[in-house]
């Protein structure tokens, strides 16, 4: 199925002398970079009403942009009678706490057993509306929260809150070190050079900003809220890691190495935890038909809470000897 979506944007005039193509998938993150070369080079894009087709052209910012995109659907995917567990869904949306070991997409190696297949089973129409109606994703071992689009309408209205970062998603994580005070990641993150399932802080890519606040400070680890106001691949993992506090059982951005002074129970848990300790924890928006202001909150899940009280109990047992 070929569906047809216009795309409006306007050049930010941080983008100076940024190609077309490159501030266009900045604006428009949800497609790849080759994908808006095609649309480019397929004369879809106008700039300040001129069809352009040179994906190298500079910008100078501010310009007006217009894109008759056409997306190719493959609708060869399967309904699966996977459980969701569903905290609210009306004419328009769903909103899932999605649970670890899930993954979202159907890609390469994963076609099938996908959060996809199962919003098939569960609401069959979905298949009419682009990617099954879903607006943002969770890594495969994030659980938390996730809205899903049930109509085109609603899946566009989603899309341009995201872009207009009007979608408030707030997660929990449990990371590597004691961090003192909260603040700010502004960092552009892009593929890793050299491992490419990777993604890792890179000049060359996308902006990306992360907002951290201190929960709670154990002896080796801290528990952290974190907001995004960017949506890069692996977002959050890539930023506690530049910052040398990677997310707990990260498989690819984590040490692995059990902190000097770690107790038994604490490497136990911690450093063989098997996904990151990281969880979608509060969702806000808007409804996308009624404006009515809404917002869920995902309890922890049952392997974080349990890493928590064992890091709670570690620090209690701990306290430094003050001669008394």
């Amino acid at each position: 199925m070929i569906q047809k979506v216009k795309l409006t944007a306007e050049i930010s005039r941080t983008q100076l002398g940024k190609r077309l193509d490159q501030a266009l998938a900045e604006l428009f993150n949800e497609y790849s970079r080759s994908q808006i070369q095609q649309w480019i080079l397929s004369y879809r894009v106008n700039v300040n009403g001129i069809v352009i087709d040179k994906p190298d052209k500079k910008i100078s910012g501010g310009e007006h942009i217009v894109i008759h995109a056409e997306i190719k659907e493959d609708n060869d995917w399967k309904a699966q009678n996977i459980p969701l567990n569903i905290l609210f869904e009306d004419d328009d949306i769903l909103v899932i706490n999605k649970p670890s070991a899930l993954v979202v997409h159907p890609g390469a190696g994963n076609s099938n057993n996908t959060l996809l297949n199962a919003l098939l089973y569960h609401f069959p129409l979905i298949n009419n509306v682009p990617r099954a109606g879903i607006v943002h994703r969770l890594d495969k071992d994030t659980t938390g929260l996730m809205v899903v689009a049930k109509n085109i309408s609603s899946q566009v209205r989603l899309m341009e809150m995201l872009k207009l970062r009007k979608i408030v998603r707030i997660y929990e994580a449990i990371v590597v070190g004691v961090i003192t005070v909260g603040g700010v990641v502004n960092a552009s993150i892009g593929r890793h050079p050299k491992k490419r399932v990777y993604m890792s802080v890179n000049s060359m890519g996308k902006p990306a900003v992360t907002y951290y606040r201190i929960i709670e400070n154990f002896r080796l680890h801290t528990r952290l809220y974190l907001r995004l106001q960017t949506g890069r691949t692996h977002q959050i993992r890539v930023h506690m890691a530049h910052l040398n506090h990677p997310i707990v059982g990260d498989p690819l951005y984590s040490r692995y190495k059990p902190e000097k002074g770690a107790s038994e129970e604490v490497i136990s848990k911690s450093y063989n935890f098997n996904r990151q300790a990281l969880h979608a924890k509060i969702l806000r928006f808007y409804h996308p038909k009624s404006n009515i202001a809404m917002e869920w909150c995902a309890p922890i899940p049952k392997d974080m809470m349990d890493l928590t009280n064992i890091l709670r109990i570690d620090k209690n047992n701990h306290f430094p000897y003050n001669g008394i």
